[in-house]
């Protein structure tokens, strides 16, 4: 059957998931379906049972970060050839439910999921000023199965921030659980936050951002912050570096206004962190980027960790990237989508393939939040360090 040019543009125009899926991707959320004006904040997880899970914030009025926002929820069982209907697992009703950030506990097989909380009035940069009718609070859900249903969220704030904090966010993206060291099984999350400083320039000043951790040492029964790392970061992905020591690598959203990803490096656990320095083979258009360690190094084969974001100095080429000496350097495996494209989550498969939930469109990158399954054969392909 031929297809003319018109009918094949008209066809882009209406139906741009079906376009995304003859890419080998398909668009899980689109703006403007289901009673939600736009989609954003990508997370992807793979459930104890190996089902995937794919978070996301539902903005009900417009893509503005404050207002009506919902937490919502697909779940796969075949690796991300299908996918359930939307489940909502917050929605606080005109108020302001953001950054998913679940991890896993391989004790219990409990999920955690950290989120924030703010009034839908209220707008990051009167949070950050301290002029916003209430700050923005910190809250942990769980699941016992696998992602089915979730318990009702909990205030953690009066743990996990400092009350002279303003602006907060968990992730967003994952947390980790460490597997070596003397801080094993602790359960990490990722946070970052706005803070006085009189020398700041973030919002206008005087304020700047910073990241930090809370962590969990009880299987999430109780959460604390853990050490700051600033200035002239926030939103942040963290990983286990693999030197046998439990030591941590935070890749870092960066206002230093050089055009790259900054990092930093705990040796304790997440309680204290190096002063965030530069890495040059990392782009970046200050935007959320994904990080997970794909393997374990051994005595065969190298450890791998795993990195994507848009690789420009604007947000568009997202593009996969790969470490094998524990993110001292990186190099290119696949540029997933050339066009605008913004936040993004990465999640290992049981089969050894790679998850990928980001942002991205054909004119936008907020118009779809996809998904796109990369097989396990690229990673053959990379040079061992």
């Amino acid at each position: 059957m031929k297809i003319s040019v018109y009918a094949f543009l008209l066809w882009m125009v209406f139906f741009p998931q079906l376009l995304l899926a003859q890419r080998d991707s398909m668009a899980l959320f689109s703006a403007g379906a289901d009673g939600y004006s736009s989609y954003r904040i990508p997370v992807l997880l793979t459930a104890p049972n190996g089902q995937l899970l794919a978070f996301c914030e539902g903005r009900k009025a417009s893509a503005s970060d404050a207002g009506d926002i919902d937490i919502l929820l697909k779940r796969s069982a075949d690796g991300g050839k299908t996918w359930s209907a939307t489940q909502v697992v917050w929605d606080d009703g005109p108020h302001t439910c953001g950054n998913p950030c679940p991890v896993v506990d391989a004790t219990t097989g409990v999920i955690w999921l950290l989120l924030t909380r703010n009034e839908g009035q209220d707008k990051e940069h009167d949070i950050i000023h301290k002029k916003a009718t209430h700050t923005r609070t910190v809250w942990v859900s769980k699941s016992e199965d696998n992602g089915a249903t979730w318990s009702k969220p909990a205030d953690i704030t009066a743990t996990t921030k400092d009350p002279q904090w303003g602006w907060y966010a968990t992730g967003p993206g994952i947390g980790i659980q460490l597997q070596h060291g003397p801080h094993k099984g602790r359960l990490l999350i990722p946070c970052d936050h706005s803070y006085d400083d009189s020398s700041g320039r973030v919002a206008k000043g005087p304020y700047e951002y910073g990241s930090h951790v809370i962590y969990s040492d009880d299987h999430g029964q109780s959460w604390q912050r853990g050490g700051n790392i600033r200035p002239k970061v926030n939103e942040c992905q963290l990983t286990e570096l693999a030197d046998g020591k439990g030591g941590l690598l935070m890749s870092l959203r960066s206002y230093f206004g050089r055009g790259l990803r900054t990092q930093s490096v705990s040796q304790d656990g997440g309680d204290s962190w190096s002063t965030p320095t530069d890495v040059p083979t990392l782009a970046d258009p200050i935007c959320q980027a994904s990080l997970v360690r794909y393997r374990w190094p051994s005595r065969k084969r190298s450890g791998i960790l795993l990195f994507l974001n848009p690789d420009s100095d604007k947000r568009m080429n997202m593009t996969l990237k790969a470490s094998t000496d524990d993110g001292r350097s990186w190099q290119p495996l696949r540029v997933l989508h050339a066009g605008p494209a913004a936040y993004s989550a990465l999640a290992v498969l049981p089969n050894g393939d790679i998850g990928c939930l980001y942002e991205a469109g054909e004119k936008s990158a907020y118009s779809h939040i996809v998904f796109q399954k990369i097989s396990k054969k690229v990673i053959s392909h990379i040079h061992q360090q």
